[in-house]
């Protein structure tokens, strides 16, 4: 199976830039899409049924904002949308999907360079989903938990380290969570294939030629429990895929 996840910014926007002539050339079995801004009956979703893909969508209450969806050409056994924690839920952040004894968990972290109350939120928002995470591990020890999670987590993962420091995305605070959750029996597909620098997965749209000088972060990721690390055949990133500011990453695991 290859997993794909992509922060979209706008699946409207990205289909507009060519996101169904990239899945025409069958990119992956499963692609799993954040911040997709739109509800399903917003968008014209035939041509995602044409080319074989079962499409599930959790969208947020708020038009235009957040939301997460999965366009999958294996039928999943379960879905579950949410978490149960309201608020996460409210903002359609969390989607999730069985696939034999394993769960894909699609997931858009907050953000908070809005300002503290977002980046408080965004700290209420980890701990709740790490108590979330750890009671599911109890229960299902297969989980793929992939998505935006907004946290570059160590200096090779960003291009700036030293001037970022007090940036939101790369807070000592937010690198600890990161810190804390791979040592709670995940790992970080991406890394597992690949130690070198300068890999990233999203570039500031703030800044001009950010992107064709590659300064840019690893906020994107695809990560798995132990019991699954034997299962593990490949990951990737695919920074010349742009329908949006960030590109698409990858794993090849076989379930």
């Amino acid at each position: 199976m290859r997993l794909i996840s992509y922060n979209v910014n706008g699946i409207r926007a990205a289909i507009t830039k060519g996101l169904l002539d990239w899945l025409k050339t069958d990119p992956g079995d499963v692609i799993c899409l954040q911040e997709t801004k739109a509800t399903k009956e917003n968008v014209d979703h035939a041509p995602f049924d044409a080319l074989g893909y079962h499409n599930y969508w959790f969208s947020a209450q708020k038009k235009g904002y957040s939301g997460v969806a999965v366009f999958s050409k294996i039928k999943p056994d379960n879905i579950q949308y949410g978490t149960g924690h309201k608020v996460s839920d409210d903002e359609g952040r969390v989607l999730q999907l069985d696939f034999g004894k394993t769960r894909l968990i699609n997931a858009y972290f907050p953000s908070g360079t809005t300002g503290e109350e977002r980046q408080g939120f965004k700290y209420v928002w980890l701990d709740e989903f790490q108590v979330y995470l750890n009671d599911m591990k109890k229960k299902i020890p297969n989980l793929i938990l992939c998505g935006d999670y907004n946290i570059a987590h160590k200096e090779i993962d960003i291009h700036s380290p030293k001037t970022n420091q007090k940036t939101s995305g790369f807070l000592p605070e937010e690198r600890a969570w990161l810190d804390k959750f791979f040592k709670h029996g995940w790992i970080d597909t991406f890394r597992h294939f690949h130690p070198e620098p300068h890999r990233y997965s999203w570039w500031s749209q703030r800044f001009p030629n950010v992107r064709a000088e590659n300064k840019g972060w690893r906020i994107d990721y695809i990560n798995v429990t132990d019991p699954l690390k034997k299962k593990l055949k490949g990951a990737d990133i695919y920074p010349d895929v742009k329908h949006s500011d960030h590109c698409p990453v990858y794993l090849d695991i076989k379930l």
